[in-house]
Parts: structure tokens; C-alpha cells; sequence
């Protein structure tokens, strides 16, 4: 596997094997896309139980569904969930990484906790956990280039197809 420079990048989204939606050519960077940060986060509620972690375990049941046109505040230590902007669509020979940006981790701030890959075949939104790692507060506005997408080519072909398929605003 590879990961795609600029015009690598360029030239699958050409051929139709990346599609970005809405795409805007001045995001493409060196070697990833910048994707922005939508209004819509799921706040986790304040639990008085434990909520013990399995397979069956519903992350819906413990949050919330907020929108925030206006942006949302994180205090230190918290995590929500956010969604980009863009709807990335991979074919089958492409796979991908969700990274955060250099300026926003050099305050505190994570774009994802653990899951950061992105499978072959995607079409969706992608799921970003927001988390305040810096001991002040810290307020993310809908539209900031909060993270990057990173491409790589597979060795073979695979296509996504379980439960985030068709993540977006309404599912996520």
C-alpha cells in the first residue's frame, strides 16, 4: 500500500475513484484532503450508571443529538462525536486515514480517539471523536478544516459494508 500525493490524489478524483462532496481543489494538500467540521455533534449524557462496553452496547442510548451552527465549547477532558462536512466516496481499490492537524493537536485538541481508518468503498460523512486534551476550554465552529484524509491504494479489492455505510447527519 501507498499513500497518494497531490496529483495522485488528483488524478483518482478525475477518474471518478474519489469523490469528495462538496469538493473544493484549493483542500487537496501534498499527500491528504482537509475535511470541515459540520454543526452536528452528539453530546454524551451524564451517566449515573457504568455503561459496561460489549459488542451490543449502543453509543446512541448514551448521547444526545445537539446542532450547533454556532460552534460547540469542549472543557478539558471531554470527547463528543462530530461529523465532516464532506462525503468521501472511495472505490474498491482505496482506503484511507483520518488524521488530525498539526494546529489544533498543539492545543489539545483530537480529532479521533481510536478509529481512524477508513475502509475500502466508503461513501459516507466521517465520524470525528472531538476531545480536549488541554487544560482549558476550547470552542470548535462548523466549517473549521478540523482534520485531513490521507489515501491509500490497496493490494486488492474490498467494499465497506457494515453498520456506518451510509453515515451523515441523521446516523451518525
Amino acid at each position: 500500500m501507498s499513500i497518494l500525493t497531490r496529483d495522485e490524489i488528483l488524478r483518482e478524483i478525475e477518474a471518478g475513484h474519489i469523490k469528495i462532496e462538496p469538493y473544493d481543489p484549493a483542500t487537496v494538500g501534498p499527500a491528504s484532503v482537509d475535511l470541515h467540521l459540520g454543526s452536528e455533534f452528539r453530546v454524551f449524557r451524564k451517566a449515573r450508571e457504568v455503561i459496561r462496553v460489549t459488542e451490543e452496547t449502543d453509543y446512541e442510548t448514551i448521547t444526545e443529538k445537539v446542532h450547533a451552527a454556532d460552534g460547540l465549547m469542549l472543557v478539558p477532558g471531554e470527547t463528543v462525536l462530530g461529523i465532516t462536512r464532506e462525503k468521501i466516496t472511495l472505490a474498491p481499490h482505496l482506503c484511507g486515514w483520518l488524521e488530525g492537524r498539526s494546529r489544533f493537536a498543539r492545543l489539545g485538541l483530537l480529532v479521533h480517539v481510536s478509529a481512524s481508518f477508513m475502509q475500502p468503498g466508503i461513501a459516507n460523512k466521517q465520524c470525528l471523536e472531538l476531545s480536549n486534551f488541554s487544560p482549558m476550554p476550547l470552542l470548535v465552529a462548523p466549517g473549521l478544516p478540523i482534520c485531513q484524509f490521507i489515501f491509500q491504494r490497496t493490494i486488492g479489492e474490498a467494499r465497506y459494508s457494515g453498520r456506518f455505510r451510509n453515515q451523515g447527519e441523521d446516523n451518525f
